[in-house]
């Protein structure tokens, strides 16, 4: 069995907790995994003045593949978020977030199964944007103004929200590899391109395109606002969606609230030089060292890890003990009780014994 070098980045807050207790259960498969441990965040702001240092990307670089607890954004820097910096240095282009009900969890219904696909680079969150009141941002305001034929109101503020062909072509393509290599049946486009036409009126124009060269597989689109409404009420009609960068956030959380919340929510950043793989959720800076946080998500993301690494049995006893451990209800940590004061509760690192536990039982 071959050993895998992964890049692991603790993080800060509750992230070096659910980190420790995740590379334990990952470890608990039998893969062998050499961890390259780099320190980000603000825990690294005073010694090397950002908290995104070289050293950590090139070690990705170097590995191709990371597991990443959650990093807190240091106020009052350059960096909007470190994650969104780490996806953009990369390359990381698609964002992977499954959401699926697993029985025992607190499920707005127990028949969830779809996955986001999520646009990494582009549209409102590749971050350009202009502030109110200073020059570059009335000299715009005026241009647009003047070649609309629309008048924006002088103490507006102005985002830009770019959206290519190269860069939609692209992750509807790799929406459609995803849906394929998983043997998903369907794939779904998600856009307004009712009111934004020239943006994602050009992303349902590309996706459409994609799709003719994907005939194998099933394609659809949805308005954003009507796929919100149809993921709470005909879930089940949907299979893999595709959507730009912000859509796709939103969507993300709503598919983490169906299924008991971010504890269980994991997800991946896949590109150009590498992958990341990590929680949705924060760094939750209030919980460092109670050893209270349900580390789940990160092991559901060590899960994904573990597919593409193409250690496929080792992922599916990974996520078989973790389901086993939520159905059993005992050795889970507040958030997942139906009580959030259930004195029975265990902590992060009781959590990795329970999964080992199970793991172990069924080698």
């Amino acid at each position: 069995m071959p050993r895998h070098s992964v890049t692991l980045i603790p993080g800060d807050g509750v992230g070096p907790e659910i980190c420790e207790a995740s590379t334990r259960v990952l470890e608990a498969t039998g893969v062998e995994f050499d961890w390259d441990i780099q320190q980000a965040g603000e825990n690294v702001m005073a010694e090397h003045g950002t908290p995104l240092p070289k050293h950590v990307l090139d070690s990705i670089r170097r590995t191709g593949v990371a597991l990443k607890g959650p990093i807190t954004t240091p106020v009052g820097t350059g960096f909007r978020s470190v994650n969104v910096a780490l996806r953009q240095e990369l390359e990381l282009y698609a964002c992977v977030r499954p959401i699926k009900a697993y029985e025992g969890a607190r499920n707005l219904r127990d028949d969830l199964d779809f996955v986001i696909i999520r646009e990494n680079s582009e549209d409102i969150y590749a971050g350009i944007e202009f502030e109110r009141g200073t020059p570059d941002c009335d000299r715009l305001l005026s241009e647009i103004s003047q070649l609309s034929g629309k008048r924006i109101q002088p103490d507006s503020g102005l985002s830009i929200k770019p959206i290519s062909v190269s860069g939609s072509e692209r992750i509807v393509q790799y929406a459609f590899d995803y849906a394929r290599q998983y043997h998903r049946r369907k794939v779904t486009l998600v856009h307004k391109a009712n009111i934004m036409k020239h943006t994602d009126g050009l992303f349902l124009a590309v996706g459409r395109e994609v799709a003719q060269r994907n005939s194998d597989l099933q394609f659809e689109d949805r308005i954003v606002d009507n796929m919100c409404m149809q993921l709470v009420l005909r879930p089940t009609e949907y299979d893999v969606l595709c959507c730009p960068n912000l859509y796709g956030d939103i969507i993300s959380d709503l598919g983490a609230g169906m299924i008991g919340g971010l504890g269980l929510a994991p997800g991946a950043n896949i590109g150009v030089n590498g992958a990341v793989f990590e929680a949705t959720h924060g760094s939750a800076p209030k919980y460092t060292g109670q050893n209270k946080v349900n580390p789940m998500a990160v092991m559901l993301s060590g899960v994904l890890l573990l597919r593409h690494l193409q250690e496929v049995e080792a992922g599916d006893a990974l996520e078989s003990a973790i389901a086993g451990v939520i159905a059993e209800g005992r050795s889970l940590t507040y958030d997942l009780k139906a009580d959030r004061n259930d004195p029975t509760a265990v902590g992060t690192s009781q959590v990795a014994d329970a999964i080992i536990e199970r793991l172990e039982a069924a080698a």
